[in-house]
């Protein structure tokens, strides 16, 4: 009797292997082709190698409470892609587009930030930087597995989404995000959350330079900094990066 195969790896970067056979093929995804309308051109891509990164949309940048908010920045514009994403993210998942959180929480220790990184939160040396302590709930600020580095209540993860911890404004560097993507055999992102002209934007950039195809999805993201600096994120992305497209033409091409 022939041993059954076993599968090893997660799919599509998978083999199937007994005592004897390694079968090293890699059968493929099936496709589901859809037709997405951007700013500039009409785009045909596959569901089935596509995932949505949805970045820092926790609680130290979107919440009343959390670090952003109480250094004086109105958080309320990075608090608009929760709707939108309340919509759309059931139905990718239902999709099997695989749903991708990049919230930025450090090493307690800190050990891996650089002092000019820090410089930037704490510019005085003396405020409320990364690792400390919030006056108004203790939450040390963008720390892993704090309420600080987690999701917003509204946008609760789902087991079987991905949670990648970031600590850098793109998500891709010192971090296993893209070797998990290029495991699962995604090449085209959506890009979501907040700030879009910072942390989004980064991301962006940085997965346009390792080869993936990347998406903006404008009403998904938002950007706390000043209307000049979304519009220039918009440019840019159309210009060098990408496309830009928005939730409800993705929801469209997907019916």
């Amino acid at each position: 009797m022939t041993t059954p195969l076993r599968t090893l790896g997660v799919p599509p970067n998978a083999w199937s292997v007994n005592a004897a056979i390694a079968d090293i093929t890699r059968p493929p995804l099936e496709p589901h082709v859809i037709t997405l309308t951007t700013e500039t051109k009409t785009l045909r891509l596959d569901l089935a190698k596509a995932a949505i990164l949805v970045i820092d949309m926790q609680n130290d940048f979107c919440h009343p409470d959390g670090w952003l908010a109480h250094i004086g920045v109105d958080v309320s514009p990075a608090r608009t892609p929760i709707a939108p994403l309340q919509d759309l993210l059931p139905l990718l998942r239902s999709a099997q587009v695989s749903i991708v959180w990049v919230n930025w929480g450090n090493r307690p220790d800190l050990l891996n930030i650089s002092a000019a990184s820090r410089h930037v939160y704490n510019p005085t040396g003396d405020g409320v930087g990364l690792g400390d302590h919030l006056p108004a709930n203790g939450a040390p600020v963008l720390t892993k597995d704090s309420w600080a580095a987690a999701t917003v209540d509204e946008l609760e993860p789902k087991p079987d989404d991905i949670q990648v911890d970031k600590y850098r404004m793109s998500g891709f560097w010192d971090t296993p995000l893209d070797s998990i993507l290029k495991n699962l055999g995604k090449t085209t992102l959506f890009f979501a959350g907040v700030n879009a002209d910072q942390c989004v934007m980064a991301t962006l950039q940085d997965a346009n330079f390792l080869g993936y195809d990347c998406l903006l999805l404008t009403d998904c993201s938002a950007t706390t900094s000043p209307d000049y600096c979304w519009k220039a994120t918009l440019y840019n992305v159309n210009q060098c990066f990408g496309f830009v497209t928005d939730s409800h033409a993705l929801l469209t091409a997907m019916k």
